[in-house]
């Protein structure tokens, strides 16, 4: 099989077969990120494309779930995927479902009607990392765009019927600026109806710019105890039915339910693991990271 770099994807996809469609980020300008760092952005040829397909027939495996790898497979034309998903048909032809990563911007190059058609032929469960809705933030971290175009090209996937979900990186405002954020961005989020939310809780690497500014002071990360807070904030704010699942190693209090369904639950056990856990204990399981 053709990887350019480690396997990447939600927690939920653990099941799902691989395959590298596109390699690397196209934007890779965001501050916090680790990931796609060693593999420049490209687009797998067919040819490497039809030889993993072959060794996954060969396997044996009766793939149901395919979960295309690099960071923003999405952002591939409509004729691409269209090509893509006839040579998963042509190499596993008894059906199945296709989901990647993508960038918000990655829905612009395609209509409603193309977004259908995607869905119709098995494109389903996008992955959008946007990470933040407040303008100021997504700005600072080089994001590329604002809450607005969430809204604009989310939207066309709600109207074309293809389920999604989105990843809430809560903590990115930094120090004091957790509620502002968590409002703003659950507010852009009640405009759609993304199936899933991720949350992740910001941890800084060492290999990144946002921990140069760490170093230097220009960022003060939110404590512990301000990123839980940020966390109850947003799911006191969000107002749509969803899944919230803040369960991956980056959260320090798992959580996870139907909204609004469980609300009252997930914020009782937010507030509860707070004030039993204490900022210290919470930082020492950060500091204890070494990769997401």
């Amino acid at each position: 099989m053709h990887f350019s770099c480690g396997i990447v994807r939600p927690p939920y996809e653990a099941g799902s077969c691989f395959l590298q469609v596109t390699s690397g980020c196209s934007h890779n300008k965001c501050r916090f990120c680790t990931f796609y760092k060693e593999a420049p952005f490209s687009v797998s040829p067919e040819s490497e494309i039809r030889e993993d397909l072959q060794e996954i027939r060969d396997s044996g495996w009766k793939v149901k779930r395919i979960f295309l790898q690099g960071a923003d497979p999405f952002l591939l034309s409509y004729d691409r995927l269209k090509r893509i998903m006839d040579l998963i048909k042509e190499y596993l032809p008894w059906g199945v479902s296709v989901g990647g990563y993508g960038r918000v911007d990655s829905v612009k190059n395609k209509s409603v009607e193309q977004l259908k058609l995607l869905k119709e032929m098995g494109y389903d469960m996008i992955v959008f990392g946007i990470e933040s809705g407040d303008d100021a933030v997504l700005d600072k971290m080089n994001k590329g765009y604002h809450g607005s175009d969430i809204v604009e090209q989310l939207s066309k996937m709600d109207e074309a019927g293809m389920h999604y979900s989105v990843i809430f990186l809560y903590g990115l405002g930094g120090h004091d600026y957790g509620m502002g954020h968590a409002i703003k961005t659950a507010e852009v989020l009640n405009h759609l109806s993304p199936v899933r939310v991720l949350a992740s809780g910001l941890s800084i690497f060492p290999d990144t710019p946002l921990m140069e500014e760490v170093r230097s002071g220009e960022f003060v990360e939110a404590t512990e105890t301000e990123k839980i807070q940020e966390l109850y904030t947003f799911v006191k704010t969000l107002d749509i039915h969803t899944l919230l699942d803040a369960t991956n190693v980056s959260n320090m209090m798992p959580v996870y339910g139907y909204l609004p369904e469980e609300k009252d639950k997930i914020l009782a056990m937010l507030k509860q693991g707070a004030d039993e856990q204490g900022e210290e204990r919470l930082r020492m399981r950060r500091d204890s990271m070494r990769s997401l």
